[in-house]
């Protein structure tokens, strides 16, 4: 369950993405560190196409909830702004300094905020859709059983999501050694598995795995497909070939991979 041991070589991809990131940054109009919460790292980066209207796709990183940043993915933006879209990079507050209970909550701050301020930056806030990598397909998948019409938001407020290499079903983590980290209790795993919990949003929804990764995370993946089509979402899953846990996002950044072309499809024709 733990795709570092994996792939041995996991830095190096990590290591890259930040280099090409950093170039991006250079590079690409964007608005930075922009406060979503009172969180230490709860900031958000913002890049738009020129435009108003615009869909807005929020990317949230991963790193088993304790670890990585927003700054090692900004390459993904690329081809989201050279598709006429806006493009919101999210960091959340990291394990052990506050819970997994905690972050889900900064995601559903995010995501409220990022509807309530998309227009200042072009983005039409009735056309959001989200995507995730690892844990943070996970908290892209807890945002789709939220109630967000108990906030007073639409409850169709999340138009897509595309969840990449993601864990739904927490049940292990407390067994692992990286857990001295993230501080799961059984309590909060049962609480915080998708995989069993009743999906309020109805959308579309992508679901991927790398057909490389470790046999346990591709059939959390595939499953979790079967139980978002049981719930009643149009949701498809998708093992890309000769892709692993990391060099999966690398793909993102890639505008004519399958997978990139299927998240676009997915940000252009979310429905208004």
């Amino acid at each position: 369950m733990n795709p570092r041991a994996a792939v041995p070589e996991f830095q190096d991809y990590l290591d890259h993405a930040a280099a090409r990131s950093l170039t991006v940054r250079r590079n690409l109009p964007g608005v930075l560190d922009v406060r979503y919460g009172n969180g230490p790292l709860q900031t958000l980066d913002v890049f738009a196409a020129p435009g108003t209207g615009l869909p807005v796709h929020v990317f949230i990183h991963g790193g088993f909830w304790r670890g990585l940043d927003k700054d090692i993915y900004s390459e993904i933006a690329q081809p989201i702004v050279a598709s006429d879209a806006v493009a919101v990079l999210v960091n959340y507050d990291l394990c052990p300094v506050v819970s997994l209970d905690d972050i889900v909550q900064q995601i559903v701050a995010c995501v409220s905020w990022i509807h309530r301020h998309a227009p200042r930056y072009g983005g039409d806030p009735d056309r959001i859709t989200l995507s995730g990598h690892s844990a943070g397909a996970h908290l892209a998948a807890m945002a789709l059983c939220h109630d967000w019409q108990a906030d007073e938001l639409p409850g169709d407020l999340i138009k897509a999501v595309a969840l990449i290499s993601g864990i739904y079903d927490l049940a292990q983590v407390p067994l692992l050694s990286v857990n001295e980290e993230i501080q799961l209790t059984e309590e909060m795993a049962r609480r915080n598995s998708v995989m069993f919990a009743h999906p309020r949003v109805r959308c579309r929804a992508l679901v991927v795995a790398g057909a490389d990764e470790p046999r346990l995370w591709v059939q959390q993946s595939s499953d979790y497909a079967q139980h978002l089509i049981r719930g009643g979402l149009d949701a498809e899953f998708l093992a890309l070939p000769n892709e692993h846990h990391f060099s999966i996002t690398d793909r993102l950044a890639q505008a004519e991979h399958p997978l990139t072309r299927a998240m676009l499809d997915m940000i252009m024709t979310s429905l208004r």
